[in-house]
């Protein structure tokens, strides 16, 4: 089994009904969740101009192969209605494979770790409320240290 931790975001519309709705696809498409962070409400990131996103961490577990889960969370945004139409614009749904176990994965459409995580606020403080003492794969360091390390000065709060 691998221990796989998802970010979810959304910015448009009902954004806490949207990552309900994600949670509950992801549990039935992918795996019963293990551990769920609490929602946070956090400033456009990328484009500032953007409405605010609430953003959540979850934790699963699976054996199914890393291109399989990012094709499973691919598919539930399409059917939520995710329109990729330009760079960190606005979203209904956008979910993120933060890890999957320690894998290291860089091929062109899946980078695991995300190559970005650790420099974003939103991702840290869900992900330290669940998973502090995780380990990155890559920068051999805790997420409570990631967080603590941030210059992320984006306004992160607790819903």
């Amino acid at each position: 089994m691998n221990n796989i931790f998802l970010l979810l975001g959304s910015n448009l519309g009902n954004r806490k009904e949207f990552l309900q709705q994600a949670v509950e696809q992801i549990e039935v498409e992918i795996a019963p969740l293990t551990c769920v962070s609490s929602v946070y409400e956090t400033q456009s990131w990328g484009k500032t101009d953007e409405p605010d996103y609430l953003n959540q961490v979850l934790e699963l577990q699976t054996t199914m192969p890393a291109r399989e889960v990012l094709q499973k969370v691919l598919a539930i945004e399409q059917s939520m209605g995710r329109k990729r139409k330009e760079k960190w614009g606005s979203r209904i749904i956008d979910i993120d494979i933060l890890f999957y176990g320690n894998a290291i994965i860089n091929e062109p459409d899946l980078k695991v770790p995300h190559p970005e995580l650790h420099k974003r606020r939103f991702t840290l403080e869900p992900l330290a409320e669940i998973a502090a003492d995780f380990v990155h794969p890559v920068l051999n360091k805790g997420i409570l240290q990631l967080k603590n390390e941030l210059n992320d000065s984006l306004i992160v709060k607790k819903v």
